[in-house]
């Protein structure tokens, strides 16, 4: 017994706070953190391909110097637009590398953890780019733009998709076979698999419509027809993506996990399917916000709604205000980053708004959250001497009213709700304590009728 305890001793690490058990074997260069390793306690086990799970710390920084010492006397250059090209293009790989070697894991080990450290790596040098932004004038951003890719720094014309709303079938037609469309979809189904709940998508689905009239006497690109608007995209394209991304989510959350070894797979068909499966969740987490059980639950889904209108909001005002076309690499690229990003990042929030032993927010959701409230800090700054045409005034009575309503729900679900509950709680207590001395009176009086009884039939029998 008492080496038995020794042992379960040595097997714990003291923190700060509380001890946490020491991993038998996790990734080799697992690391818990003192106050949030639930966030980071993302092991993976049975693992039998180990070069693939091993840090490679050591060849990685011998490449990296190698690389260096090539390109500084190899690769010399007298332009100097395109020596800076390089030096950021090595100081963005540089730091990805450290960010891949050294970051904490988030909170998904499929296809690899490293694949996760290094979303997270290039969202902080995003992050560090917004910030240079903020403190630079909006033409001089233009003009670096268009240095770094001539294509750029152009002003962009003017389109509109609601000059012509009749609803013809040229018009169905031109509006179908938009890119846009396909975007529409693939966005929502992202976003059912990001999200996971219906209810979610589907308030989101329609706010963010009642957004674009909001921004249409500012961004030209928002006004649509009405047919556009609620019916290709909500009921067809948001609708179509939402219930397909909700399918899979629901086949995910069904599937029988069974994670056989590489070389434990005799067939080549076999392995091929394992290596395909690497690309699929090792293990599905169903969501569920339970936006009315509590005040907490309720303000965090109000703040990932606002975080989801920002994601879509700031892109559209940065391409405006940048002069940015929408099929660019740029726009692309930043939806991609900011789709991995927030799969992450929101499996972290709703880590530390249901898990009770989670003290900590993760560092994807952190940075995430960081992004997309510096992309509102730019477009409000940039949006100087750009837009003069006022809000109208339905729009602000619109949103009055459904910032009060929402406050009203609060008051009510959270506030009175609980006070008249424990009003009838207390009145129950009372009615329970002065029904408490009849309960006495009635025992009492069964006890002198047994006792009578006891005593007559005494009587009876000395007679």
């Amino acid at each position: 017994m008492s080496s038995n305890k020794k042992e379960n001793n040595e097997n714990h690490i003291e923190t700060e706070e509380y001890s946490v058990p020491e991993p038998k074997l996790l990734l080799p260069d697992k690391v818990l953190s003192n106050s949030a390793s639930s966030i980071y306690y993302s092991g993976v086990d049975e693992i039998s391909v180990k070069w693939l799970y091993s840090p490679h710390t050591i060849t990685a920084l011998i490449i990296l110097l190698v690389g260096l010492l090539y390109s500084a006397f190899c690769l010399e250059s007298s332009d100097s637009s395109t020596n800076a090209r390089r030096g950021f293009l090595v100081v963005v790989f540089v730091f990805v590398l450290i960010g891949i070697q050294q970051f904490r894991d988030g909170p998904f080990i499929r296809p690899h953890p490293a694949f996760w450290r290094m979303v997270l790596s290039f969202s902080v040098i995003y992050l560090l780019i917004l910030v240079f932004m903020l403190f630079q004038d909006k033409e001089d951003i233009r003009k670096l733009l268009g240095k770094i890719d001539t294509s750029l720094g152009v002003e962009l014309p003017e389109k509109s998709y609601g000059e012509n709303c009749d609803i013809t079938f040229k018009n169905l037609k031109d509006q179908v076979y938009d890119i846009f469309v396909l975007a529409h979809l693939l966005g929502w189904f992202g976003r059912a698999l990001i999200l996971r709940d219906y209810w979610f998508c589907w308030i989101l689905s329609v706010l963010f419509e009642f957004c674009e009239y909001t921004f249409q006497h500012l961004l030209p690109n928002f006004i649509e027809c009405w047919w556009d608007h609620w019916i290709l995209d909500v009921l067809v394209c948001n609708w179509a993506g939402i219930y397909i991304g909700m399918k899979t989510c629901k086949y995910f959350e069904m599937k029988h996990y069974s994670w056989r070894g590489f070389y434990e797979i005799e067939t080549t068909k076999g392995k091929l399917k394992r290596v395909a499966q690497q690309f699929t969740p090792h293990h599905w987490t169903k969501f569920e916000w339970g936006m009315t059980k509590s005040f907490k639950n309720f303000a965090a889904v109000i703040l990932m709604l606002i975080f989801a209108i920002q994601l879509d909001l700031n892109g559209f005002f940065l391409k405006y205000l940048l002069w940015i076309p929408s099929e660019h690499i740029y726009v692309t690229l930043r939806l991609v980053l900011l789709s991995g990003a927030s799969a992450a990042g929101t499996s972290e929030a709703y880590r530390y708004l249901t898990d009770k032993t989670c003290k900590k927010l993760g560092t994807q959701a952190w940075v995430t959250i960081a992004i997309l409230c510096v992309e509102t800090i730019i477009c409000c700054k940039y949006s100087k001497g750009e837009f003069t045409n006022p809000m109208p005034k339905k729009v602000k009575i619109g949103w009055s009213i459904a910032f009060i309503l929402l406050a009203l729900f609060a008051l009510y679900k959270f506030v009175l709700v609980p006070k008249l509950e424990q009003l009838k709680k207390n009145k129950g207590e009372k009615k329970s304590v002065n029904d408490a001395p009849s309960e006495q009176t009635q025992q009492k009086k069964t006890q002198s009728s047994n006792f009578n009884d006891k005593k007559s039939k005494k009587i009876k029998k000395t007679n």
